[in-house]
């Protein structure tokens, strides 16, 4: 399987795998309004296999420290339980902890995302957003953060 970066060309076939994934939820215009935020990091949206899946972690903030949110994440639905989500995630955190990033949060079911290392945010002391999501929101470390609220990009904020 090809994990590699997005390119301009990989634009429309992303959204379209992620209008497929999400049923046509607001998930691919959000990742139209990340690609034109501040937070954007080009290096951490990846696509598998042609643009069968796409990933991508923008810029966060846990209080002022930087962090990075991941998602969406999506794999075309007939591709979907052939690992291409979980390509995706390793490459997705090899990359940011590359980069020295400190934390990635998200916000997905502990079941499937322990896996991959991640733990209730509430454990580091991180706070979502919108308090409801406490039980699904979730963070992996790879360095201190300090306790403190999380801040999506501002996109996230238009949901």
């Amino acid at each position: 399987m090809l994990i590699r970066r997005e390119t301009p060309a990989d634009v429309e076939a992303i959204r379209d795998v992620t209008n497929l994934a999400f049923r046509n939820g607001p998930e691919a215009q959000l990742i139209d309004r990340l690609r034109e935020d501040s937070g954007w990091i080009p290096e951490l949206s990846l696509v598998a296999d042609g643009v069968l899946g796409h990933v991508v972690c923008t810029r966060g903030h846990v209080g002022d420290v930087p962090a990075l949110g991941l998602g969406p994440i999506s794999v075309h639905p007939d591709h979907q339980r052939a690992g291409i989500g979980k390509a995706l995630m390793h490459s997705v955190l090899g990359a940011a902890e590359a980069r020295g990033e400190r934390a990635v949060v998200l916000l997905g079911d502990p079941g499937y995302y322990s896996r991959f290392g991640f733990r209730l945010a509430e454990e580091f002391g991180i706070t979502p957003p919108v308090p409801g999501w406490a039980p699904h929101f979730q963070a992996r470390l790879f360095a201190d953060v300090p306790a403190g609220p999380f801040r999506y990009a501002e996109p996230f904020n238009r949901l």
